[in-house]
């Protein structure tokens, strides 16, 4: 369903709205998504664990992605030089920031009349959660950054081969030739200790492109990312209780990147998956639940009765 939310049109998704055993609101759940990910890109299985516990959890399309408005107007980034911007520490305009990405999320809690929730970022949805418990601190219960970063200078990002995975393009044009594409990029950063098959990537990939293909929209959201350069120095005044996950085999964003970001952030708790890397597979989510369900419960108001 469409949402305006901060002045912008945001595709959203409600799943357990209602009350508890006891009449309560269950209490929600936020999920943010990555760089150019979608809200179907949240595992059914990790959603349908958080429904089943007593949430609600709510997940929708950043702007530029999925079905949420795209910003063509504001044109093709140059994103090499907005890199060689960052290396050199020069000032970075991007299109929009991920302030204003944090201030989208909040205008969907807004949209869905929810006061409160807990917000759970992965990948650069973790830098917009951080963001959003930055920005808007008395709306968040808990903040859990998955597989993401500070964004502090001097960390350390992915290797050569990934790095030239990355910069590649599609063999050719057409739908076929950007799934291929995207199967070989999610291959070289998934998670070596969960691989999934080719089939099933191609069946994930697949799903994300016939519903929205937007490569534009990446770049976009990729300029917004080098440009939040404050944010590290910033993490030192987030008050909401905070959890840190991240796979230790991480080949995009290295584990280095989480022990930094629990670094910042006053009692944050780190928590490594052996075998992780830049992805959700079954595996994954299954040690993911059982780090993020004691944490939600631990900062809810009221406890939901139901437990997995």
């Amino acid at each position: 369903m469409k949402k305006r939310a901060n002045g912008i049109d945001l595709e959203v998704e409600d799943s357990g709205a209602g009350v508890d055993a006891q009449g309560q609101p269950r209490p929600a759940v936020l999920l943010i998504m990555g760089l150019g990910m979608q809200l179907i890109a949240w595992p059914p299985a990790l959603v349908q664990a958080l429904v089943d516990a007593g949430y609600r959890v709510v997940r929708f399309d950043n702007r530029d992605a999925g079905l949420s408005q795209h910003f063509d107007a504001l044109g093709k980034p140059k994103v090499l030089w907005a890199g060689l911007k960052y290396r050199l520490g020069w000032r970075i305009r991007p299109p929009y920031s991920v302030l204003d990405m944090a201030r989208d999320a909040l205008g969907v809690l807004d949209a869905l009349n929810i006061d409160r929730a807990h917000v759970v970022g992965a990948s650069m949805g973790g830098m917009i959660a951080q963001r959003l418990s930055l920005l808007a601190p008395g709306r968040v219960l808990s903040l859990t950054s998955l597989m993401s970063s500070s964004g502090a200078r001097g960390l350390p990002g992915p290797g050569p081969e990934v790095s030239r995975v990355l910069m590649s393009r599609p063999a050719g044009k057409g739908l076929d030739a950007a799934i291929d594409h995207s199967v070989r990029v999610f291959k070289a950063i998934g998670s070596p200790g969960f691989a999934l098959s080719d089939a099933d990537w191609r069946d994930l990939v697949g799903a994300a492109a016939r519903r929205s293909l937007y490569p534009v929209g990446i770049l976009r959201q990729m300029v917004a990312v080098l440009a939040d350069r404050t944010r590290a120095d910033e993490l030192a005044g987030i008050r909401v209780p905070t959890l840190v996950v991240h796979g230790r085999a991480d080949p995009l964003v290295p584990f280095a990147c989480a022990e930094d970001t629990a670094r910042r952030i006053p009692g944050a708790r780190l928590a490594g998956i052996d075998g992780m890397g830049h992805d959700l597979p079954p595996g994954v989510v299954e040690r993911l639940l059982a780090l993020l369900i004691p944490h939600l419960a631990a900062a809810n108001p009221t406890t939901p009765s139901t437990q997995p």
